[in-house]
């Protein structure tokens, strides 16, 4: 409950932070005609939706596993960064379009110095409230709050980067790079959206793979095999083979051993498991480990 309780305080603070946001971008793309800004507003509204739905879902990814639901309800929440994820794709190839068709048509010229300004404003902001949702997060396992504390950390680097690049820009006029002042807000909408791309992408496939529980990726198995090395070591079990799966937030690790007597105590068994399943979820929270004997 009170894992549960945290991830939705750091949802909602998400959720309204991205409001307050969403609505200043609109504001000011209205009033500067700044398309990167509008691009930016874009994408936080689209975020919104995905907040408000989490929020009432997140009690479902709390629910244990039971014989009518093995796995729980952890996919649900890999099937609804899934839509994030292509969401986040038609969002960016329609903008794309918009803006490409308005530097086609002749450019966009702005005050460079007044987005700077607010992009500089918007990037104070969001260094707030990452650090505050940060500091909620602690001793939490969640990969929705995971991707909420990327999706800030890029607005850091996306607000500042823009304040900087904008604030330079002022400058091109005097030099022989003036003529692309017209198009500068343009040309940093589009990388803009290109930085975005492959971190859609990547949590798309991410999610992919644990719908159709997918193996990790190497690094992360052999991470797995680290942890639960010296345990087996300890109690004389020789994995032979290890079967790890991950969907949402939950990871499930069952490792096959043999041994080296001709019997097994029960107590060894059960003590080792105990073992394995504590020093798992110290590291990764929601976790579940079993340990299956290959005769």
């Amino acid at each position: 409950m009170i894992t549960e309780k945290k991830e939705k305080q750091i949802l909602m603070m998400s959720f309204f932070s991205g409001l307050l946001f969403a609505i200043a971008e609109f504001i000011f793309a209205i009033y500067s005609h700044s398309q990167s800004a509008l691009t930016d507003a874009v994408y936080d509204a689209s975020e919104l939706v995905f907040i408000a739905l989490l929020l009432f879902l997140t009690p479902l990814f709390h629910k244990p596993v039971s014989e009518k639901h093995p796995y729980g309800y952890f996919q649900l929440e890999s099937i609804f960064v899934i839509i994030k994820g292509v969401m986040m794709l038609s969002v960016t190839m329609g903008v794309s379009a918009e803006v490409l068709d308005s530097a086609l048509s002749g450019g966009n010229p702005i005050n460079n110095a007044q987005v700077s300004l607010f992009q500089f404003c918007l990037g104070a902001a969001s260094i707030i409230i990452f650090l505050l949702m940060k500091r909620l997060n602690r001793n939490l396992s969640s990969p929705t709050i995971t991707a909420e504390l990327l999706g800030w950390k890029l607005d850091i680097v996306y607000s500042l980067g823009m304040s900087l690049a904008f604030f330079l820009s002022r400058y091109l006029e005097k030099t022989p790079l003036g003529f692309i002042t017209p198009y500068f807000d343009q040309i940093v909408a589009v990388l803009v959206m290109v930085f975005m791309l492959p971190e859609s992408i990547k949590v798309l496939w991410s999610a992919v793979r644990d719908i159709f529980l997918f193996s990790p990726d190497e690094e992360f198995i052999n991470e797995i095999k680290a942890l639960c090395g010296p345990v087996l070591e300890q109690y004389r079990f020789s994995p032979v083979f290890f079967d790890i799966t991950r969907t949402g937030r939950h990871l499930w690790v069952a490792v096959y051993f043999k041994i080296e007597t001709g019997s097994l105590k029960v107590q060894d068994l059960s003590d080792a498991l105990d073992s394995l399943n504590e020093k798992a979820r110290e590291k990764f929270q929601e976790c579940t480990c079993e340990l299956i004997l290959v005769p």
